[in-house]
């Protein structure tokens, strides 16, 4: 088995028989390093207690003026963030239930009440759990719409992803423009920052090079990592939901009985409810539409009676700026699930 992903925290927990995610105290102690909370030489005595205190156990219970006696008020308001996110870790029998708990607050209350980027961090973990023993780099390379955002670049009708932030932080260290036009020619380039194009002919390279968040990728429709993708959405579905499906991608969708879609990001919701109220899209919002799905039921039971037996369709799409933000939580809640 070839390792990948080593930083993402999967490593700290524990696995039950059914496959839930156990949070330890090392996983606990993991975020007491990171920069929000780890000491510098300003951390004043309140913060440098507390750190030590949680650090020999990562559960106890924190006072309110343990936090309060802190002199700096961003120190503070990460404390009072982090309290929360373990409060969520320790009030829930695994991580997965801790995730999926997480979003169905946020459709209540209207946000989530953690910083993304801990959701990020932990939806990377569940698939790096679901995907534990893949040997296929391009199956990882597609794995990372999960957690990463993407910018997206549309070439004779191909799509094109390289990862956002590394594209940010290749500019910056440079002292180059914006990102140009992306190639076809087996690179992406950004006047100078090169991307390798990861496909089936190269996918070994990915391991060793798992972390650096450098490959490029091609979802376009019939291309072997959209069919990858549509695979990684039943997956994610079967193990966070216990629901099994199909998906496959399309090229269009062509029902007069289209009953129910799911955008995967906030731009494919919007553009998907305008198809289906028959509003028609403009060739820019066309444009923005990267990959059409359509999922179905393995049994129909599991699904709305109402619409029993009816495809759901998904997409995927980029905003105005060329990224795509998927949001893999609006599987979890907005598929016509029967009532249990």
């Amino acid at each position: 088995m070839k390792p990948f992903w080593i930083h993402s925290g999967l490593a700290l927990l524990e696995v039950d028989e059914h496959g839930g995610l156990l949070i330890t105290d090392d996983f606990l102690r993991a975020y007491l390093y990171r920069p929000e909370l780890a000491l510098v030489e300003e951390s004043c005595a309140a913060e440098r207690s507390l750190h030590q205190a949680l650090l020999d156990a990562p559960r106890q219970h924190v006072q309110p003026e343990q936090i309060d006696a802190m002199l700096d008020a961003d120190v503070r308001e990460n404390w009072q963030l982090f309290l929360r996110l373990r409060q969520r870790l320790l009030d829930a029998p695994n991580l997965q239930a801790a995730y999926v708990k997480l979003f169905a607050d946020a459709q209540t209350s209207g946000r989530i009440d953690v910083p993304p980027l801990f959701a990020d961090q932990f939806a990377q973990i569940i698939v790096h759990h679901i995907l534990a023993d893949c040997e296929d780099g391009l199956m990882l390379r597609v794995a990372e719409l999960w957690f990463r955002e993407q910018k997206v670049s549309l070439d004779e009708g191909r799509v094109l992803l390289a990862d956002l932030e590394t594209i940010e932080q290749r500019v910056d260290d440079q002292g180059l423009g914006n990102i140009g036009r992306l190639l076809a020619q087996g690179n992406i380039r950004a006047r100078g920052v090169d991307f390798e194009m990861l496909d089936q002919t190269n996918a070994d390279e990915y391991f060793g090079r798992d972390e650096q968040h450098d490959f490029a990728l091609e979802i376009t429709y019939g291309r072997k990592s959209s069919q990858l993708f549509a695979d990684l959405l039943c997956r994610w579905i079967g193990h966070l939901i216990g629901v099994g499906v199909k998906v496959r991608p399309l090229t269009a969708v062509d029902d007069d009985r289209w009953r129910w879609h799911v955008g995967l990001d906030a731009q494919s919701s919007v553009l998907l409810d305008k198809l289906y109220r028959g509003d028609g899209l403009t060739p820019e919002e066309h444009s923005r539409i990267l990959l059409l799905l359509r999922l179905d039921f393995d049994q129909i039971s599991m699904q709305q009676s109402d619409v029993a037996g009816k495809p759901v369709y998904l997409a995927i799409a980029m905003d105005s700026d060329g990224v795509l933000r998927m949001k893999p939580q609006n599987l979890l809640f907005n598929l016509p699930l029967a009532k249990q």
